[in-house]
């Protein structure tokens, strides 16, 4: 089920929302929690009925280990039953996401034949995954408590962060469920969640929904693209994942919130970035934090040397590139983040002033900072996105060509506004030879609003902030042109990964 559509919207949020707060109103409080696990596994099984037995069996299998934790006491014993759960998760993970991928390359370069699954990834694989792993590890290092399986159900399925996150700890969640006072109904948290939940929706409907057939047109037909409709292909796709990503966490959180409980921020400003390393402390936040909690400082982080830290650095967003997807791309594209993250802890060139340890050696301006960060950013989803690797690479080519054909004009109309179609109809009758024309003035406009939006406040800051009818009046907008424009419904980019 996905949150922009009207079954989510009009139909199983109300139900929710009343037999949650209903049923704990009548002290019912693990009937409520039975109730939220139920609605959090349907609106998964709404996807394909076959994906719950996938996290059911996922979670029933942590939960025992989570359970045998306390049954053992020699450490050797904790630590074999540790990594049979690291194995069954990255095994899970493995099988439903790079199965195809790995035997795919193992034909290529030993030209065996081995058949190909085609396996049907299931939504959110990644994100409960990783949940679940870190939860088996707190409890290994016992930082975290054996809880009852309603508890760690809720924990796992609470719809809102199910397939596309935020990753959440257990420390964040169990205890908010566990708080009686967030039972009942609380009108700031229902307003602000409300509020932050139609800014979301119409970022992912307004601009995400609108920017993305162009994208997938400039992608798919990269070898017509001359040097400027590349270029903007790059650009309009940079804005679409932002909006598509900011918008679904700004929905997460404002869902949490209707039910009192708090997700963490999982998406900060990143494009208002002066180097990589920052553009990286506010993208996909639970994400790097799981790699660094997890991996990195495991690995040794900073404490064995600069040369082993810069390394397991560069490592973690290998690792970064790999669990977006299983594909050469983004292999290479974690490279990439990794080499620039290097490259930033060296200190060579930088913003000062950025709340470093360290300042760097030579001092450049913050807007300058700002601008080759972007666009340093910008050139590496060319590597993100691109079908193959020699894709990306053609594209570099088109755009460093300097080459211009007019194949922007073939470009444009993939990008149709839905509310511009009685004007395209007008024009199209008055004067055709304009058409051209009013679709790059909708490009320009497109491209405008996805900036000042990026360079003002985000939109947890604006929710905090006391401003008066102003933004209901915004949301009150935003929510009714979203509704309106559900025909064009599209899943999250995310929901890929």
């Amino acid at each position: 089920m996905l949150f922009n559509s009207y079954l989510f919207i009009f139909v199983f949020l109300p139900i929710t929302l009343i037999g949650w707060f209903g049923l704990n109103r009548l002290n019912h409080n693990r009937a409520a929690l039975a109730f939220l696990v139920g609605m959090s596994l349907w609106f998964y099984g709404y996807f394909n009925p076959y994906y719950l037995l996938i996290i059911l069996s996922s979670l029933a299998i942590n939960y025992l280990l989570s359970s045998i934790y306390d049954r053992i006491k020699k450490s050797y014993a904790k630590t074999v039953w540790l990594l049979c759960g690291i194995f069954f998760n990255l095994g899970i993970l493995f099988y439903f996401k790079y199965y195809d991928f790995f035997i795919e390359n193992v034909n290529a370069v030993f030209k065996t034949g081995f058949e190909l699954k085609h396996i049907l990834l299931p939504l959110g694989i990644s994100f409960f995954t990783f949940q679940q792993l870190s939860f088996i590890i707190d409890r290994y290092k016992e930082r975290a408590p054996h809880y009852d399986l309603l508890d760690y159900a809720a924990f796992v399925t609470f719809f809102p962060q199910l397939v596309a996150g935020p990753i959440v700890l257990y420390d964040e969640v169990m205890p908010q469920f566990a708080d009686t006072n967030k039972r009942r109904p609380d009108i700031n948290n229902l307003s602000n969640g409300i509020w932050l939940f139609t800014i979301g929706l119409g970022k992912k409907v307004l601009i995400a929904d609108v920017l993305a057939p162009l994208v997938t047109y400039g992608f798919d037909n990269c070898i017509f693209l001359d040097s400027i409709s590349t270029f903007i292909v790059g650009l309009v796709y940079a804005f679409q994942l932002y909006f598509d990503f900011s918008g679904y966490s700004d929905m997460a959180m404002g869902l949490g919130l209707m039910f009192n409980i708090k997700l963490p921020q999982n998406f900060n400003s990143p494009y208002k970035a002066c180097s990589m390393k920052q553009l990286w402390q506010g993208w996909h936040i639970t994400l790097s934090r799981f790699f660094i909690r997890y991996v990195y400082i495991p690995m040794g982080g900073s404490r064995k040397g600069k040369i082993r830290a810069l390394f397991n650095v560069f490592f973690i967003f290998m690792l970064s590139g790999l669990w977006h997807g299983a594909a050469w791309t983004f292999v290479a594209w974690g490279v990439i983040q990794g080499l620039a993250l290097v490259w930033d802890n060296l200190y060579i060139i930088g913003v000062k002033g950025q709340g470093d340890k360290k300042e760097p050696q030579i001092g450049i301006p913050k807007l300058l900072g700002q601008f080759i960060t972007f666009n340093f950013f910008l050139g590496t989803l060319f590597v993100f996105r691109a079908n193959s690797l020699s894709d990306a690479f053609l594209m570099f080519k088109n755009m460093f060509s300097f080459n211009i054909t007019g194949s922007i004009n073939r470009l444009l109309p993939y990008m149709d506004v839905p509310e511009f179609y009685l004007i395209k109809q007008v024009i199209n009758m008055k004067a055709p030879s304009m058409l051209d024309t009013a679709y790059l003035v909708i490009l320009i406009i497109m491209i405008l609003i996805s900036i000042i939006i990026i360079s003002r406040k985000n939109s947890v800051q604006i929710m905090q902030e006391n401003n008066g009818m102003a933004k209901w009046y915004l949301a009150a907008l935003v929510l009714g042109w979203s509704v309106i424009s559900f025909s064009q419904v599209s899943t999250f980019i995310y929901f890929n990964f």
